[in-house]
């Protein structure tokens, strides 16, 4: 079984990612679109019960495409191929759910988060918020395959983008970007905001860049959202190190924005949406002064 899916994943998934890089970087900045990956290896879709169209609910679509003005503006986007359905490189790499898999898992997996409880680990048991994916168990050395070959060298690559940065400027902004259902399924007549914010209450990313670029989007015509229901994954959790002058900010952007969320089809508004992004972005840039750590009290 690891071998198939070491050859699902060479033959459908390679390269696993891509990074759009500047031709010269000209900001602290680093783009990362974790989820908006499409590509559905053939034999996971065979595996599942669920039709393609329903995996794809829990993909942020076209987020990678949102942010493309990244390299224009001198930052480096990475974004992944594979979808979040597959394997969650906002996670943990072995939060892993037992209920998942038909042998035994290895010691140093987390089978008690809160997110593998509730389906969503390394390997998602669910989409949205019910929907069952496999058919059977899967077998622990499949995933790890699937660790091995995709999430470690994604963060890999992710770690040495911020460290390129902060060599370069000094520290480093990380803009972790996602998007998120305009509501939630478990109660179709609430909305959401237009944006949520995320930096982990304030621990993830200087308070002044979240309120600049709050305001921003405020004054975009935007309605926005710290934190709740979105204060920032693992990556938000891992890489936000503002006291070592290293910053996350995760930015949830409502779908109903830019896409049909039934027909999964770009609306009109899509590249009115991207030209704001880009507006919210160069917005950012004065509060960068602040960021800086002190060589003396970062060490």
């Amino acid at each position: 079984m690891s071998r198939k899916e070491a050859e699902a994943i060479e033959r459908e998934l390679s390269p696993p990612y891509t990074v759009a890089r500047p031709k010269k970087l000209g900001l602290p900045l680093v783009f990362n679109s974790p989820h908006s990956g499409r590509v559905y290896p053939r034999s996971f879709l065979a595996s599942s019960k669920l039709d393609p169209l329903t995996l794809r609910r829990s993909e942020d679509a076209y987020v990678d495409e949102l942010f493309s003005f990244a390299a224009a503006l001198g930052a480096p986007l990475l974004h992944a191929h594979f979808p979040r359905a597959y394997l969650d490189v906002n996670r943990e790499p072995y939060e892993l759910d037992p209920t998942l898999f038909r042998d035994g898992l290895p010691h140093y997996a987390n089978t008690q988060s809160v997110r593998v409880v509730g389906g969503l680990g390394t390997i998602a048991r669910i989409v949205s918020e019910s929907d069952e994916i496999y058919r059977e168990p899967l077998s622990v050395a499949a995933a790890l395959e699937r660790i091995h070959r995709l999430y470690l060298p994604y963060h890999e690559t992710l770690s040495g983008l911020l460290l390129e940065a902060k060599r370069e400027f000094g520290f480093a902004v990380l803009i972790d970007c996602h998007s998120m259902p305009s509501s939630p399924q478990t109660d179709k007549r609430s909305s959401r905001a237009d944006f949520v914010l995320g930096d982990r209450f304030g621990t993830s990313c200087s308070s002044e860049l979240t309120r600049i670029a709050a305001r921003s989007l405020d004054s975009l015509g935007f309605c926005v959202a710290l934190n709740k229901p979105y204060a920032g994954g693992y990556i938000t959790e891992h890489y936000g190190r503002p006291h070592k002058a290293q910053h996350v900010l995760q930015i949830e952007i409502n779908r109903a924005l830019y896409m049909d969320e039934a027909t999964f089809e770009r609306t009109a508004r899509f590249e009115e949406l991207r030209d704001k992004l880009q507006t919210l972005i160069r917005g950012l840039l004065p509060g960068f002064p602040g960021l800086v750590v002190p060589r003396a009290a970062a060490e």
